[in-house]
């Protein structure tokens, strides 16, 4: 169980997913640009910056953080998440989202476009609009710089370098009391200024979220409803809920986001299947302390509900019967649903599951390729790549694998998928090039390198192999000079400080 450090550290030091890529959308129009306040922020910490910072600070997360690498989970955010960045105005650079596994309800963002998840969103969201709600309020977070104008903001009131600033508003933002001294103290700056600031910074992202929940087809009265839930459920609480000790809500802020939500079209919007597949998956693979109770609620609820409701219950209840390895029986419950839904990539994955757990990976590997939908499904081209695993054939897995990892170079389980396939081939020069890969995404450079380093010694001098295994030494060092400036930072001192007693279980 996390203590409550680990708790306020992993919501907020992390803040933000992968796990699978994206690349960013732009929008022309500019009616949700950043407001003239007299700096575009671009003086104390460029947008290259900033992507250097957010990939830094992800390798990190990877490294420490319980992320959830669940493909079908992954594809499913990254998805919503794109949906609603393709609607966001101001955006200059990538998205990508990650979930994380916790208890506590919060979501965050980090540099260059980082967005992550707590799983309990899913079990206190009622529906697809008030998930795309709060993933709105984080997408403006990012498009309205207000990390970047946080920085810029305290330069003026004492010349710090960035670093410094950086660090205390990372701890402000993982621990509010301790966060607030830090500033106080470190910038000449009141608690007070900085909470008013923050609460500044809360409203913009609600007014410009509003409008891309809207415009990405949500239903926008799903934003202020979940702020109601937040104040409810705060009411009852014997402690402060942690996303409103990190993200502000007084009493007009709620009003504001209700009136402006009231002032917009009033339209009936039904959650997507995926949603609730993804909320019952999670709730069964990601348990909270008394998820047993919750989770058979949802699935009674949901078997009495409507046609997409009931699906999402029968696939829970084969989810339940996979984890006791009942195979047969899960069987029977999945065959019907992708009878009357062959392409859904959440049954597809269930009966994978079943058949290699049944010891049939041929049948497989002949539904996903008879389907034809794998290139377009990396939860599919994952599936495919594990029954050829279990049938022995790693060949034929490495050949898929190699493409993945090119199109998602920051899929750790691609990487591990590739790696254990290459075992299998005898490939050790390659293997240890993509075990690299993964020690890089975690972080852990130099050990990276030292592998790539072995790697270039096995094959033959001046081959394309060296050359490879050597032009990567050459951008791991590249990425090294580029991360050492955040390592020495004061911001890196606070994190370390408050990461010695991390460990997850």
């Amino acid at each position: 169980m996390l203590n409550k450090l680990k708790k306020t550290l992993l919501a907020t030091l992390i803040p933000t997913l992968l796990l699978i890529p994206h690349s960013a959308s732009w929008a022309d129009d500019i009616s949700d640009s950043l407001p003239d306040i007299g700096t575009t922020a671009g003086a104390t910490l460029s947008i290259k910056e900033e992507i250097q910072m957010g990939d830094y600070y992800v390798r990190k997360m990877r490294f420490s953080a319980p992320l959830i690498h669940d493909p079908l989970l992954v594809q499913y955010i990254n998805s919503l998440g794109q949906r609603l960045v393709t609607h966001a105005y101001s955006v200059k650079t990538p998205f990508h989202f990650f979930l994380v596994m916790s208890d506590d309800l919060n979501a965050f963002t980090l540099f260059g476009g980082n967005v992550i998840l707590h799983s309990s969103l899913f079990r206190f969201t009622d529906n697809e609009s008030q998930l795309a709600s709060v993933m709105a309020h984080e997408i403006s977070h990012v498009t309205q710089r207000h990390l970047a104008r946080a920085i810029e903001e305290q330069k003026h009131k004492a010349p710090l370098t960035w670093a410094s600033t950086l660090g205390s508003i990372l701890l402000a933002m993982a621990n509010p009391q301790m966060g607030m001294a830090a500033l106080t103290g470190a910038l000449a700056s009141t608690q007070q200024e900085t909470l008013s600031f923050t609460q500044s910074n809360e409203k913009e992202a609600d007014r410009i979220g509003i409008q891309v929940l809207q415009r990405a087809g949500f239903d926008p009265q799903a934003m202020p409803d979940f702020l109601q839930k937040l104040v409810d459920k705060s009411l009852f609480s014997s402690k402060p809920l942690e996303i409103l000790l990190t993200h502000p809500l007084p009493d007009n802020r709620l009003a504001d986001m209700r009136n402006r939500a009231n002032q917009m079209r009033a339209v009936v919007v039904q959650s997507s299947q995926d949603y609730y597949m993804a909320k019952v998956r999670i709730l069964i693979i990601a348990p909270n302390t008394n998820s047993h109770q919750l989770i058979e609620e949802v699935l009674e609820k949901y078997e009495h509900g409507n046609s997409r409701e009931q699906q999402a219950a029968q696939y829970g209840r084969a989810i339940q019967l996979l984890q006791k390895n009942d195979f047969a029986n899960a069987k029977k419950v999945i065959e019907p649903l992708l009878m009357k839904k062959p392409d859904s990539v959440w049954l597809l994955d269930s009966m994978t599951d079943i058949y290699l757990g049944l010891k049939q990976p041929e049948k497989a590997i002949k539904m996903i390729k008879d389907l034809g939908a794998s290139k377009n499904s990396p939860t599919l081209q994952l599936n495919l790549t594990r029954a050829y695993l279990a049938a022995k054939q790693p060949a034929k897995a490495c050949r898929i694998l190699n493409h993945y990892t090119w199109l998602y170079p920051n899929d750790l389980k691609g990487w591990d998928m590739l790696s254990q396939a290459l075992g299998m081939e005898e490939l050790n020069d390659e293997q240890l090039s993509a075990h690299a890969e993964i020690l890089a995404l975690k972080g852990n450079l130099e050990e990276a390198i030292a592998l790539l380093s072995n790697a270039s010694t096995m094959v033959n001098v001046d081959s394309l192999k060296q050359f490879r295994y050597d032009e990567r030494i050459d951008q791991l060092r590249k990425m090294q000079k580029i991360f050492q400036k955040y390592n020495e930072s004061i911001a890196h001192l606070h994190l370390r400080k408050m990461l010695k007693n991390f460990q997850y279980y």
